[in-house]
């Protein structure tokens, strides 16, 4: 068996790096929290914002930053999965809970908690980095479901969004693993 002909080279000559040539490409997003392109975030509803940074079909999970621009009530919702997220800029809460999110607060969500989220008034804009695995399940104030979003809803809202706003259905693509 050639193991060789199974990889790709990255760097040639001493200390050449090699990897599997099925492997998939990385993802690399500069400037994330700056306003190089605003057409890039998604809109989410009333002044909510979300920028792709992965959408992996394969596992189904997205990982982006959500910004939301006033404050008020987001949505109320529970997960079918783990979710983690890390506090950039401003402050988030559930009113549910005893504690309030603010830049370099780090959250784990446990699949079933309903919680909803909230921007507090007199905040500035607030971004959180947010990897959401398996569904968002949107709930009334009774619990009962409302709605959902996947990876896939995620990826559908990306194509229409970048398609509207002249970025192209394809731009969405190099998001997705």
């Amino acid at each position: 068996m050639n193991i060789a002909a199974n990889l790709k080279v990255f760097k040639t000559g001493p200390g050449a790096l090699v990897a599997p040539s099925d492997m998939l490409s990385e993802i690399v997003r500069g400037d994330c929290l700056s306003e190089n392109d605003p057409r890039q975030w998604v809109p989410l509803g009333d002044d909510n914002y979300s920028l792709p940074l992965c959408l992996n079909a394969s596992e189904g999970y997205w990982v982006h930053l959500l910004r939301a621009t006033k404050p008020g009530v987001i949505n109320r919702h529970r997960h079918s999965a783990p979710v983690h997220l890390m506090t950039f800029e401003g402050h988030w809460h559930y009113p549910e809970k005893d504690w309030v999110a603010g830049p370099g607060t780090y959250v784990f969500e446990p699949p079933g908690d309903i919680h909803t989220l909230c921007v507090p008034e007199g905040g500035a804009v607030m971004v959180f980095m947010a990897n959401v695995r398996g569904a968002l399940l949107y709930v009334d104030e009774a619990g009962t479901l409302s709605g959902y979003d996947d990876v896939f809803t995620r990826i559908d809202a990306c194509r229409r969004h970048y398609t509207a706003v002249g970025l192209g259905a394809d731009y969405v693509r190099r998001f997705i693993r």
